[in-house]
C-alpha cells in the first residue's frame, strides 16, 4: 500500500501520510512517496492549494526510530537530506499548502507541519521536538523553521527539553493558526483551499513567493521585492479580471494568465 495517499476536493489536493500501523512514521520509502506526491501537486496546474494530513491516531509520531536505529553517521546524514529535500520541495510549491494535524506531530511530524505555510490543528494535536531523549538533534528543519515560527526562546525549550505542547500552547506561541474540533479538521482545512482557489492564482503565488523569500533578509531588499512583485501583477489577465469584477459588482473568474 502507497504510503502516502493523494486525493481531490475540487481545486484542493489532500495528502495524506497512511501508516496508520506505525502512527504514520517517516521512513525513507515514505519520504520518497511524499516527495513523488509533492512533484504530482506541483504539475497539476489545476491544484490551487493542499492540505497535508495523516490517517489514524497521528499526523506523524517522527521519523521512523525502528529504521534510523542502525544508521552509521553516512546513512544519517543522508536520511536527513531526503528529508530536507522533500519538506522544502514541499515548501517551495507556489500554491499554498495547510497541514492538518490531529494526534501526534513529533520530531519529523512536526518538522512536516512546518515545512506547510501554515497548521490548522484538533483539539487532540499533541506536537514536539522529542530527539533530544534520543541522544540525537532535529534532523528535517526543526532547527530552522521552528525557530522562524515561534522564536528563539520557544524553540528552544521544545527542542532542548523535548517535551510535548498541547494545540491551545502551540496557538499561543504562534505554531498553530487555529484549532477546530477532531471530526472538523480535514473539512475546515479545505475549506481554506477553496477560499484560496477563488482568488487569484498568480496573485496567490506572487504574494507566497515575496513573503518566503522576504524573511531574514534586510527590510528594504524585501521591500523591493514587494514593488516588483506589485508592478509585475499588472501585466496580467487576472488583475484585468479581478478589478473589473470589484467595479462591475460581480465575482472575478480567473484563469491564472
Amino acid at each position: 500500500m502507497d504510503p502516502v495517499r493523494l486525493a481531490r476536493r475540487g481545486p484542493v489536493a489532500i495528502l495524506t501520510l497512511d501508516r496508520s500501523e506505525a502512527l504514520n512514521a517517516l521512513d525513507t520509502a515514505t519520504l520518497r512517496a511524499l516527495a513523488a506526491r509533492i512533484a504530482e501537486v506541483g504539475a497539476d496546474a489545476s491544484v490551487r492549494a493542499a492540505v497535508v494530513t495523516g490517517a489514524g491516531r497521528a499526523f506523524a509520531a517522527g521519523a521512523d526510530i525502528g529504521e534510523m536505529r542502525g544508521f552509521t553517521p553516512e546513512q544519517a546524514e543522508a536520511f536527513s537530506r531526503l528529508g530536507h529535500e522533500t519538506f522544502a520541495a514541499l515548501e517551495a510549491l507556489a500554491i499554498p499548502t495547510v497541514a492538518a494535524v490531529g494526534g501526534y506531530a513529533l520530531g519529523g511530524g512536526c518538522e512536516l507541519a512546518c515545512a506547510c505555510d501554515w497548521i490548522y490543528a484538533s483539539d487532540t494535536a499533541r506536537f514536539g521536538q522529542p530527539e533530544v531523549a534520543l541522544g540525537v538533534i532535529p534532523g528535517f528543519g526543526g532547527t530552522t523553521r521552528l525557530v522562524r515560527r515561534v522564536g528563539v526562546a520557544w524553540a528552544k525549550e521544545i527542542v532542548l527539553t523535548g517535551e510535548r505542547i498541547d494545540a491551545e500552547t502551540a496557538q499561543r506561541i504562534g505554531l498553530v493558526n487555529r484549532i477546530f474540533p477532531h471530526d472538523e479538521l480535514v473539512d475546515r482545512a479545505v475549506a481554506a483551499g477553496e477560499a484560496i482557489a477563488a482568488k487569484g492564482p498568480l496573485a496567490v503565488a506572487r504574494a507566497k513567493r515575496v513573503i518566503q523569500e522576504g524573511q531574514g533578509i534586510d527590510p528594504r531588499a524585501a521591500n523591493a521585492l514587494e514593488q516588483t512583485a506589485f508592478g509585475l501583477s499588472f501585466a496580467t489577465r487576472d488583475r484585468e479580471e479581478g478589478m473589473a469584477a470589484f467595479v462591475e459588482k460581480r465575482e472575478p473568474k480567473f484563469e491564472g494568465r
